[in-house]
C-alpha cells in the first residue's frame, strides 16, 4: 500500500478511515474537501486543484480521502494501487452526516475545510446522497470489482466491517 484512493457517499467514515491509515503507515494525506475548497468555502479555481491534484498523484506515496471532479476520480482509480470504497447504507449515511452537523456546530469536523459552514456543507451532502444511487450501485461496484486483478480492492459494505477495517490497520 503506497497509493490509497478512499472514496464513497457522504457520510460514509472515509475522514476517519483516512486519518486512521496516515497514521499507521506515515504516508501522507490528502483531503480532497481541503485542495476542493478555499478557506472561505468557495471552490477553488479548476485549474489550481487540476495541478495539485496532479502533483500529489506524481508523489511515490499518498492517500486521498473523496470523490472531487470525475475526471480526477477516474484518474485517482487509476493511479492507486489500493480502492478502498465505502459502501455503508443510505441511512448509515444519512445519520453520519446528521451527526456530523450537529457536533459540528461546536466543534469543527475532522478533515472540514477550514472556513466552510458545516450546515452549509451538510445541506450539500445531504442533496449528494439523494444524487448517489446514480453513480454508486451496481454497474459501478462491478467495474471496482474487475479492478481486484491489478490492483487491492476493499470493499466496506458495513459499520462493523468499517471498524474491523481500521483496527486491522491501525494495530
Amino acid at each position: 500500500m503506497k497509493k490509497i484512493a478512499v472514496f464513497g457517499k457522504p457520510g460514509s467514515g472515509k475522514s476517519r478511515l483516512s486519518q486512521s491509515l496516515a497514521l499507521a503507515t506515515s504516508i501522507p494525506l490528502y483531503q480532497l474537501d481541503s485542495i476542493l475548497y478555499q478557506k472561505n468555502g468557495d471552490m477553488i479555481e479548476r485549474g489550481i486543484f487540476d495541478k495539485t491534484h496532479d502533483e500529489i498523484l506524481s508523489s511515490e506515496t499518498w492517500i486521498i480521502d473523496g470523490f472531487g471532479p470525475m475526471g480526477a476520480f477516474k484518474q485517482r482509480l487509476d493511479a492507486a494501487d489500493t480502492l478502498v470504497y465505502i459502501d455503508l447504507p443510505y441511512l448509515s449515511s444519512y445519520w453520519f452526516v446528521t451527526k456530523r452537523m450537529l457536533k459540528g456546530v461546536v466543534v469543527k469536523p475532522e478533515g472540514w475545510p477550514e472556513g466552510s459552514s458545516v450546515i452549509k456543507g451538510s445541506i450539500q451532502s445531504y442533496k449528494t446522497l439523494r444524487l448517489c444511487p446514480k453513480f454508486w450501485n451496481n454497474d459501478f461496484l462491478n467495474a471496482l470489482k474487475a479492478r481486484s486483478s491489478h490492483q487491492t480492492v476493499h470493499i466496506i459494505k458495513t459499520v462493523s466491517e468499517l471498524n474491523r477495517f481500521v483496527s486491522h490497520y491501525v494495530n
